[in-house]
């Protein structure tokens, strides 16, 4: 531990409480403090940014929803009818919306960020879902749109997404990037009963088999991912680039992490885990990343409202360590330690 990191430590200990007592708080605060190397860490003009895209594959059967579903839900992230909007509203968060690559003109649509790649991927079961350069783009427009939150003054920022059949594609790279098989990995997303389930399964393993073992962190987004999920992907890497806080949202923004995490392990230090998502595979996910998150309220929604909800947490964490009281400051005597 360095001379500031137990600078830190000693400022949380010696807070007005017994030792640890702010349990998961303290986590917090302390990895704020060491990512802003400061004893009065702030938070400042917090974000999430909402990806939509569509899926070449969605119309296979691994989804119980049509694709249409995605547009119709980005317009109601634009008319603010949707659970991130409220929440976001609720916390004082900003929320952009950005379509990556949905299946749907919306020509000059107020409040939408345009950063379109193409009306959906290819169909991953039969050839990659995107090309080099289209994963390229996904790339650097991400880290432009991330680069226009930081010059607000922002540090702390989270990413969602929207898109039919995004499960399946999160799956998939699950299942390359932690070794495991496609079987533990796959969930019922947005609601498929046991035969959607089989259904989607039975697609997902011949899909693996036609595109064969892969390593490469970059090969399995281009091969497998949503550009909603590339995006994200992207704007976590620039995030850390901008030496922001990055809240982590439930299962399709953990798959993207985990893209990020191999192409930058050091993205680790900024990421604040903010709940565990009731969808299948997820708290797999965790266990490889050795992740802790804020907390499990039993949500599978995305959109980005598992950092929404879990933000005034991470506003705790900051608050105790600023105005806490010490045992010296408060003149209270501190534990004898036999």
């Amino acid at each position: 531990m360095s001379t500031f990191d137990e600078q830190i430590q000693h400022a949380i200990d010696t807070k007005t409480k017994p030792l640890g007592a702010l349990g998961k708080l303290e986590a917090v605060a302390f990895q704020i403090a060491k990512i802003q190397q400061t004893l009065t860490p702030e938070l400042v003009n917090p974000s999430i940014l909402t990806f939509a895209g569509d899926h070449g594959a969605a119309n296979a059967g691994v989804s119980a929803y049509p694709q249409e579903v995605t547009f119709q839900m980005v317009m109601n992230f634009l008319q603010g009818g949707a659970a991130i909007n409220i929440f976001c509203k609720q916390n004082d968060i900003a929320l952009q919306v950005v379509d990556a690559g949905v299946n749907f003109d919306f020509e000059d649509a107020p409040g939408l960020i345009n950063a379109k790649i193409a009306n959906g991927t290819a169909n991953y079961i039969e050839e990659p879902a995107m090309t080099q350069d289209q994963l390229d783009a996904c790339l650097e427009k991400a880290t432009n749109i991330v680069a226009e939150v930081a010059a607000s003054g922002c540090n702390v920022i989270g990413f969602g997404e929207m898109g039919i059949g995004n499960t399946a594609s999160a799956s998939l790279i699950m299942s390359a990037i932690c070794e495991l098989p496609i079987e533990r990995c796959v969930g019922r997303g947005t609601g498929l009963d046991d035969a959607g389930l089989d259904r989607k399964l039975g697609l997902l393993t011949e899909t693996q088999s036609n595109h064969g073992l892969m390593s490469d962190p970059h090969q399995i987004l281009q091969t497998f991912g949503g550009f909603e999920v590339a995006q994200i992907c992207g704007a976590m890497l620039a995030a850390k680039q901008h030496n922001m806080i990055i809240m982590v949202d439930g299962f399709i923004a953990t798959a993207a992490y985990l893209v990020a995490q191999a192409i930058n392990p050091e993205i680790s230090e900024n990421a604040i885990f903010c709940h565990t998502s009731n969808e299948s595979g997820h708290q797999l996910m965790l266990d490889y990343l050795k992740a802790e998150p804020l907390v499990n309220l039993g949500m599978r929604l995305g959109e980005g409202t598992g950092c929404a909800v879990a933000y005034p947490l991470i506003k705790s964490a900051v608050a105790f360590l600023n105005g806490m009281a010490s045992f010296e400051s408060a003149g209270v005597s501190e534990a004898e330690i036999a």
